[in-house]
């Protein structure tokens, strides 16, 4: 999905209550994660796609700049996705663990999740309507299979709502003006 086909979902879901939710989600992932974004998926869903946008968006608010965390990553990894299990287990409070499961979340994928929020990490979900790993979010954002947003379009939606909740800044707001008015810039 294109930034294009992400603003026109955005316009076509507008009088939803699903931009407002998002909205809410994002606001919330923006401010916890206030010394490391903790990603981390299911053992077979990594939620790389996601991963790729928000370090994107991170030029914005470099609290988005997300970290990778992954079941088994394999010898020799390059170091940004070579961040394994044992950085869960070092997981502090001013850090926030967002964890991305579209199917019911296993057992083990729980028991880390509540290690992490023991230790005063923020926990965030995007998933498809756990229960038990709503239950231990702090915010969650359920994507229903049979609704109106599919869980990949959910996660574009996610990032392009964090990231732009920095681009209405006083500066940015004035930086559009002042192009509007000087026009667009003549070639040499």
């Amino acid at each position: 999905m294109n930034a294009n086909q992400v603003t026109a979902l955005r316009e076509l879901l507008s009088s939803t209550d699903w931009m407002g939710q998002t909205r809410k989600f994002a606001r919330v992932l923006r401010s916890s994660a206030k010394d490391d974004l903790l990603l981390f998926g299911t053992p077979e869903e990594e939620p790389w796609h996601l991963a790729a946008h928000l370090d994107d968006e991170s030029r914005y608010v470099p609290a988005l700049k997300p970290t990778l965390v992954r079941w088994a990553p394999p010898p020799g990894a390059p170091a940004h996705l070579a961040v394994g299990l044992d950085r869960l287990k070092a997981t502090r409070k001013g850090e926030a663990l967002f964890v991305v499961a579209e199917e019911t979340a296993p057992p083990h994928l729980l028991e880390r999740v509540e290690d992490a929020r023991r230790t005063g990490a923020v926990i965030l979900t995007l998933g498809g309507g756990d229960r038990e790993l709503e239950g231990l979010a702090h915010e969650a954002l359920v994507v229903q299979p049979s609704g109106l947003v599919s869980f990949d379009a959910a996660q574009h939606l996610v990032s392009a709502a964090a990231g732009d909740l920095s681009k209405n800044t006083l500066r940015d707001r004035l930086a559009r003006f002042l192009d509007l008015v000087a026009g667009p810039a003549l070639p040499d």
